[in-house]
């Protein structure tokens, strides 16, 4: 059996330390060195992977030990073949996850960085600190014994001053410093209410990458980083079976959250992707097998989408004889109104009753375990699926049948259900997996 490629796993104390950036650069500073350098994102965030892409320029995947089964970890992890090293970021704090197990774990980046073999590099805030920063690493390198730690990036120091303090803790603290990063406020990625934006709609991506992978290179010791990264035990598995063989997928800063192992797995099989824009007015491919919109930002460009009548006449066709889904902005979209944050209704695709607003926020966040009531993508009823919901959408009126018993990661129920009506489904979670046996 091929041996995997060498890899690490960037992580953080918490959200907010730095490390999406610092990923970014060492992506872009390793492929400018020559080597293919495949990225993954550990947990559920589908924006983080396109970003990735573009940084690395090779296809970037999630890997979630609460969602997925080992099957399709193995599947994903297989993509890493042919890369000369893997970086995987984390998401949150390494060891934050949900209070109740799910496939192979509780979702945190250690329980990835310890099923893949990789060490941790852990990026620090060290802002308002000196040595005292090294209790925080010490903290982390030793809480779990197991957990394979490569050293630490302290991000934000002052003055070398403050380097000299910094570093004199991690020294006196036994922690590898990889890398010192002087304090920068032109390095954070634009945002708005699910985090970052999206890499499609950032103005000058590539100028940004370009500029963080200098930073890095500048500050960061790459050659300790690859010496750092190890190789764990190969992984083998399969990637998901298409729902159909001809699947129109809607494609535009509208619509783009689509989980890669799931396409990926789609083309491996056989299918077609036939991707079309319904914010360029695009009706989907006439002869497709079945229509899917995927999540996105629909609210800030619903005038649009009612408007366009060449995209929303061929999706209503479609419905009419074969199958169409949406999932969280797409589910939106196929409903009948969708109020704006200014108050103002827009009229959707009214394939589904489905009423939204974004003018009276609600925040929606989660993993979400769901038992489906009807088929569904190629699943039949009583299929049980995991996935994850994050919106602040408020549902005035969800009048259709409900297409699935949801609940979070705990089990308990959300009010979420999905609908179903005719030939057209959606849900507010994005699919992950379908549940193990």
């Amino acid at each position: 059996m091929t041996t995997p490629p060498p890899g690490i796993l960037i992580s953080a104390p918490s959200s907010g330390t730095g490390k999406t950036t610092v990923m970014l650069g060492l992506l872009r500073a390793l492929a400018e060195d020559g080597l293919k350098v495949q990225p993954f994102k550990s947990g559920p965030d589908y924006i983080d992977p396109a970003f990735h892409h573009a940084a690395a320029r090779r296809q970037a995947f999630n890997l979630d030990t609460w969602a997925m089964p080992s099957e399709l970890a193995g599947g994903i992890a297989e993509q890493a073949m042919g890369a000369d090293i893997v970086v995987a970021e984390g998401s949150m704090g390494l060891f934050d996850g949900v209070a109740t197990r799910g496939e192979n774990g509780f979702g945190s980046s250690a329980e990835t960085a310890l099923m893949m073999g990789w060490p941790v590099v852990l990026v620090i805030d060290v802002g308002g600190q000196a040595q005292s920063a090294a209790a925080t690493a010490l903290g982390f390198k030793t809480y779990n014994p197991t957990l394979p730690f490569a050293g630490v990036i302290l991000n934000r120091c002052a003055s070398p001053r403050h380097e000299r303090l910094a570093r004199l803790g991690m020294d006196q603290a036994g922690i590898n410093v990889l890398g010192v990063l002087p304090r920068r406020g032109d390095l954070a990625l634009p945002e708005r209410h699910l985090g970052l934006i999206q890499a499609v709609e950032h103005p000058d991506l590539e100028e940004a990458i370009t500029g963080y992978a200098k930073f890095l290179r500048d500050h960061v010791d790459l050659a300790a980083i690859k010496s750092a990264a190890r190789a764990g035990d190969a992984k083998t598995g399969t990637l998901p079976k298409p729902p159909a063989q001809r699947i129109a997928l809607a494609r535009d800063a509208a619509f783009s959250f689509t989980y890669p192992h799931l396409l990926t797995g789609w083309r491996n099989a056989g299918a077609e992707i036939l991707p079309f824009s319904p914010l360029a007015d695009e009706a989907p491919a006439g002869d497709a097998d079945l229509v899917w919109l995927p999540g996105g930002y629909p609210e800030l460009h619903a005038g649009r989408l009612a408007a366009n009548k060449t995209y929303l006449s061929g999706l209503r066709k479609h419905a009419e004889t074969k199958p169409v889904h949406g999932e969280c902005g797409g589910y939106m979209a196929l409903g009948s109104k969708l109020i704006d944050k200014d108050g103002i209704a827009h009229e959707m695709a009214g394939l589904l009753g489905l009423v939204t607003s974004y003018e009276k926020r609600k925040f929606h966040l989660g993993y979400r375990q769901a038992t489906l009531r009807a088929p569904m993508l190629g699943f039949d009823s009583g299929a049980r699926l995991r996935g994850h919901e994050f919106h602040y959408t408020t549902i005035l009126d969800e009048p259709d049948a409900p297409l699935a018993n949801v609940g979070d990661a705990d089990g308990n129920p959300v009010p979420e259900t999905g609908s179903i009506k005719g030939h057209v489904t959606g849900t507010f979670f994005h699919l992950i997996a379908e549940a193990g046996q």
